[in-house]
């Protein structure tokens, strides 16, 4: 055997060793003769370098550093999960589903692991690409760090297709997490806070060598891509551990909801025993066809829910409430509390949301409060312990000022909150509003954070967003932390800024009740903010999706003097407050106002591909069918209901083909 077949043939063995160990947990060699044979490949590697191989089990050890980690676009959005606390909401899940697809559901129930999102591509059976989750619409390339982690397959073997994505969680066992622990406490050094924080700090640590000496796992649990022959849920799971991944085998596929409960229940008291963390149940309609049926709100898949386990809840004392000004003016009370463990983190603070919150509550300063994390995420407030409250104890009196500019606050009929109205002269709301411009899901101005703006607004350098594109380098140089690298890069990154889409710059003005799809609606629709800013109130809640409260805020917003000045030098400063050429070049009005339903199995194009289409030509699709629905597009598949229900209200019934002859 010559040394380059030699390489091939360890290279094999390595991976398949590799995969025994840290996959299966059934090595077949020992450790030792596991390194010999890796050193035998590391040496013969460095004669050969013409044998190079980026997924060598030889790179397994990490060495390669990132200073920047790329962003980079999903391919299919990562979305996040709608959260239950109770079987009463998984009941109402399943009641909404029912009425969206035909025949049986079956559900299949996985646990939720505790880490940090990843989206790995496979090309060939080989690795390619490592996202972190970043935004839902994009991520950072973790690639090189991705490759240490013992448990991701740098091969695949199988019926692998020839390109997909799988999805999963980096998490860091109990036992990994405090060998490390006892590793930095004999170091003098503090121990790590929690598994989940470190798994994700991990990800992007700049040299992949540190990366491969921390003991992480990767559990997947969901293949993404088209023409994958995968029909079921629980059949992608399945396929994924045949083709060499590390997934759990505690899923289980259910006939109904009643089942999806008891294990819920079973999982609820035997979590404590496994050598992870979680915190819940994902419930997922088992049925891809289904799924798609189902489909997306803005923010979550409809076929699939979270059951979150009841957080943990401690008793702290509250030592003072203080006030935080928002960049609207709302107002709202923060509990500072005697600091306390919580979930794996120290708890400092708690949100008391607004002054009925905390007559309701009757808390009180020096009260011992129970607090509990909201979702595991923020702290709240959940009650206070009456035994332990002080005799001379006062109810708590909301302030009625600006705790930072004085101004009186006002409440209007209605709403929970109050406001500050000095929005012009109120410097958190200054500094707010440009936080909220800078934001990632906004311009995402690159070497401009959150401390900045609030520097360059101390200083007097910036009073609104539009001031951004006055700064030039020698302006910020005085800054604090600031040097001549730093600055020309913030000075290049407000530069680019001018090249966001006008949706982002829409979303980035801080409208009121103005979130990401909403900017994307109306930019769509309008086409260019001049066109959006004559809008009258009536024919901007015409706009599918636009209600009373949104059409009034923005009808408001574009009559703000302020408002006015703001987005007349944004547009002389050559920001995108018009759809791009190419996007205008893509649409049309074919389908203006017309809700469209698609349902079944397509050929010729995929059912995402259609759904876009419709969108593109002015056309809504919506997922059940009503009396407003002008017509349904079947493919093969589709449900008998659907069809009845078109047929009783008279919708049209169009085939593949002819939705695509009438485009």
């Amino acid at each position: 055997m010559t040394d380059k077949e030699l390489i091939i043939q360890l290279r094999e063995a390595l991976h398949q060793h590799n995969y025994n160990y840290y996959v299966l947990d059934n090595p077949t060699i020992s450790d030792f003769d596991f390194d010999m044979k890796l050193k035998q490949l590391q040496t013969l590697e460095a004669q050969y370098p013409e044998m190079h191989d980026p997924n060598s089990p030889t790179l397994r050890v990490g060495g390669e550093v990132t200073k920047n980690f790329q962003t980079v676009v999903h391919s299919q959005r990562m979305y996040s999960l709608d959260n239950s606390y109770s079987k009463e909401d998984l009941l109402d899940w399943e009641t909404r589903i029912k009425k969206l697809v035909d025949g049986p559901i079956q559900y299949t129930c996985e646990l939720k692991y505790d880490g940090a999102s990843i989206s790995i591509t496979y090309k060939n059976g080989t690795l390619f690409q490592a996202l972190t989750r970043g935004d839902g619409t994009q991520g950072d390339d973790v690639t090189a760090n991705i490759k240490t982690i013992k448990s991701v397959p740098l091969k695949l073997q199988g019926d692998y297709p020839n390109e997909f994505e799988i999805r999963g969680e980096i998490i860091l066992p109990f036992k990994g997490f405090e060998a490390m622990n006892e590793e930095r406490i004999a170091a003098g050094e503090e121990p790590y806070k929690n598994p989940r924080n470190t798994a994700s700090g991990s990800l992007k640590l700049q040299d992949s060598s540190e990366v491969a000496k921390r003991p992480l796992q990767c559990l997947l649990y969901s293949i993404v891509g088209d023409h994958t022959g995968i029909t079921s849920q629980f059949d992608n799971l399945e396929k994924a551990r045949s083709w060499g991944f590390k997934v759990p085998t505690e899923a289980k596929c259910v006939q109904s909801i009643d089942e999806v409960l008891e294990f819920v229940d079973h999982w609820d008291v035997a979590r404590h025993h496994l050598p992870y963390e979680i915190d819940g149940i994902v419930i997922k309609v088992n049925d891809l066809q289904q799924q798609a049926e189902l489909g997306y709100t803005a923010k979550a898949p409809r076929w699939a829910m979270a059951y979150k386990f009841k957080a943990e809840q401690v008793s702290t004392l509250l030592n003072h409430i203080s006030y935080h000004v928002g960049r609207t003016g709302a107002i709202t009370p923060v509990a500072n509390l005697e600091p306390v463990e919580l979930a794996g983190t120290i708890v400092k603070r708690a949100s008391l949301h607004n002054a009925d919150q905390i007559a309701k509550l009757d808390v009180r300063l020096g009260d011992t409060v129970f607090v509990e994390k909201g979702g595991e995420i923020i702290p709240k407030i959940m009650g206070v312990d009456l035994s332990k409250r002080p005799m001379d104890s006062l109810p708590t009196t909301y302030i009625s000022e600006c705790p930072e500019c004085q101004t009186p606050l006002t409440r209007t009929e209605g709403e929970a909150q109050h406001y500050c109205t000095n929005a012009e002269g109120c410097p958190p709301q200054i500094i707010g509003r440009i936080q909220h411009y800078i934001s990632r899901k906004a311009l995402d101005i690159e070497g401009l954070g959150g401390e900045t703006v609030a520097l360059l607004v101390n200083a007097g350098l910036i009073k609104d967003a539009a001031d951004l594109y006055t700064l030039k380098i020698e302006d910020v140089l005085p800054l604090e932390r600031m040097a001549q690298k730093s600055a020309e890069n913030l000075i290049q990154g407000i530069e680019l800024s001018k090249q966001i889409p006008f949706e982002r710059v829409l979303f980035g003005l801080g409208i009121r009740y103005v979130g990401e799809t909403v900017a994307k609606t109306l930019a769509k629709h309008y086409k260019n903010v001049g066109a959006l800013s004559v809008a009258s109130i009536e024919e901007l809640e015409a706009v599918d999706e636009i209600g009373i409260k949104i059409a009034e805020s923005v009808y408001a917003f574009f009559r703000n003097e302020n408002s006015i000045r703001l987005v007349s030098r944004l547009v002389s400063y050559g920001l995108q407050l018009q759809l791009s050429e190419e996007a205008m070049a893509n649409q049309t009005t074919l389908l203006s106002g017309e809700r469209i339903v698609v349902s079944g199995v397509f050929e010729s194009i995929s059912r995402n591909e259609l759904k876009a289409l419709i969108e593109a030509n002015g056309g809504k699709v919506v997922s059940s069918i009503s009396a407003k629905t002008t017509y349904l597009v079947a493919g093969a598949n589709m449900g008998p209901s659907k069809r009845q229900k078109a047929e009783q209200l008279n919708v049209p019934i169009l085939t593949e083909q002819e939705f695509l002859e009438k485009l």
